[in-house]
């Protein structure tokens, strides 16, 4: 059985047609598209703080490869000895620092092996009167015939008494830093010291 649809009805499914298409394009697309830009904007601002980040370690990689290039410049070249070289760099430091401060510690903590080379790292804590002279003490450790890097080097000001009058305060600069001596296996003689070869571990 059927009939004519009138007029109004016709309006009337229209409206519903409208009705249904425009609730599907909220849920459907509408929707959508709001979350997926509100999920972009917040990955741009993310993006955003992790490109400042980048920028401030690229200006501070310069900033190393400066000195490094002005370190080099210089023509003074550093050689790695063969293994077992401690005595001769611990003798080395404390001679460095013999002369420039007024108290230190150096302390070997860790030597690894791969293939050929060898690297010792060490910790050095030193306290100096003034700037000028933990300046004379990182611009001789960067000078050393041995092959030296330092890593990490904070320096802190303190307060230290005046030894000839105990009773008033005086600035020092507390200096703490983190370094590598390199060596080679050639010439070197192996000994129970001597860490594994890293490239063969799997």
């Amino acid at each position: 059985m059927s009939r004519e649809v009138n007029a109004k009805e016709k309006v009337l499914l229209v409206i519903l047609v409208l009705i249904i298409l425009g609730f599907a394009y909220y849920r459907f697309v509408d929707q959508p598209v709001r979350k997926n830009l509100a999920k972009a904007e917040a990955e741009y601002s993310s993006l955003q703080s992790e490109l400042t980040e980048v920028r401030v370690k690229i200006r501070e990689l310069q900033r190393m490869q400066d000195e490094i290039d002005e370190i080099t410049s210089g023509g003074k070249d550093s050689f790695m000895p063969s293994y077992n070289n401690a005595k001769e760099e611990l003798a080395l430091l404390n001679d460095i620092l013999n002369e420039s401060v007024t108290q230190y510690s150096v302390a070997f903590t860790n030597v690894t092996r791969y293939k050929d080379q060898i690297r010792r790292d060490f910790k050095l804590d030193f306290t100096t009167p003034d700037y000028d002279s933990m300046k004379v003490v990182i611009d001789k450790l960067t000078g050393v015939d041995y092959r030296c890097m330092i890593g990490d080097c904070n320096c802190n000001v303190i307060k230290v008494k005046d030894p000839m009058n105990p009773s008033l305060e005086t600035t020092a600069l507390s200096v703490s830093a983190t370094a590598t001596f390199y060596e080679t296996m050639v010439g070197g003689t192996a000994d129970a010291g001597l860490p594994p070869d890293s490239s063969k571990q799997g």
